[in-house]
């Protein structure tokens, strides 16, 4: 019987040019102030072969250190050696202004940017994500921001977070280089990027898709969840847990999908790798999907 195989093998970020590795690891909940722990969790990643890594200005916001914390403590790991710089893909994001809530205005984009660079202590970032939606910021005025960015050297290339796309397009007709990569939430409990055209359009437009939450927040590893079972039994037949089995369903689809793994316990990170292992016929794959959507497909 045809299986679905997982390749560990790099690829392209959309149209960059960039190579990164199939998953990415995340530091929303990146907190604290124990800068070994932290180069323990970016040691366990990089031994994982996992090279893309994910944050946004925002993150740490509902932390006592608050907005930027989780940038400038993965700074703060990075200045202790120099030489992880180059091992990385550095993406981040920014647009998300606590208490407004959505900032997209070229000002605000810019000194944005430069504030994440100064807290991560780099000159450039790998890739820049608008992290949602401004309504009320014009698409060619962050087309402009965008565009700023990457002329001056301190973006290589752009993304979107959770953006439609129609979002998505309204953006690219004013950019002058490829939008390369749209992040959704995207898992088992979360699938509708599967039916709203989020994934045949980033296949379309050959955007790398990476997925925030791929795990439910957690509620997958749960075997009482019907979903969370099967993915238990899926991952037990190949030697891995359920919270592998999970990442492997979402990397299974034609989309290619990056999913970006959120944990912040080093032995966590180290078993994201075990995805790899786990191979699917589609009958196994769609029932997964049903059990998700609590419904069967028609």
């Amino acid at each position: 019987m045809t299986t679905l195989r997982l390749s560990n093998e790099p690829r392209a970020l959309g149209k960059s040019g960039i190579a990164v590795s199939p998953l990415a690891w995340g530091m929303w909940r990146l907190s604290g102030d124990d800068i070994a722990a932290v180069r323990a969790l970016i040691d366990a990643a990089l031994a994982a072969g996992i090279t893309l890594f994910d944050t946004a200005d925002i993150y740490g916001c509902d932390m006592p250190a608050g907005f930027g914390s989780a940038e400038a403590l993965f700074g703060r790991a990075l200045a202790e050696d120099r030489a992880l710089r180059e091992r990385m893909v550095i993406a981040t994001k920014g647009g998300i202004r606590p208490g407004i809530p959505y900032d997209s205005s070229r000002a605000y984009l810019a000194a944005a940017l430069d504030d994440s660079l100064r807290r991560m202590g780099v000159e450039t970032v790998d890739l820049y994500q608008i992290h949602r939606r401004d309504l009320l910021a014009h698409p060619q005025e962050v087309a402009g921001a965008l565009d700023a960015m990457v002329a001056s050297g301190k973006v290589r290339a752009i993304g979107v977070s959770n953006h439609a796309p129609a979002e998505v397009d309204a953006l690219q007709a004013f950019l002058d280089q490829p939008i390369v990569a749209t992040q959704p939430e995207c898992s088992v409990l979360h699938t509708a990027p599967l039916f709203d055209g989020t994934l045949d359009h980033a296949m379309t437009h050959d955007l790398a898709v990476l997925a925030w939450s791929p795990l439910g927040g957690g509620r997958l590893t749960d075997a009482a969840h019907p979903a969370g079972a099967l993915l238990a039994a899926q991952g037990a037949a190949w030697g891995v847990d359920a919270a592998s089995a999970a990442l492997a369903w979402v990397m299974a689809h034609p989309a290619r999908i990056i999913p970006i793994v959120g944990s912040q316990n080093p032995a966590r990170i180290a078993a994201a790798a075990d995805a790899y292992r786990v191979e699917w016929t589609r009958t196994q794959w769609y029932a997964v999907l049903e059990a998700g959507m609590g419904s069967r497909l028609p």
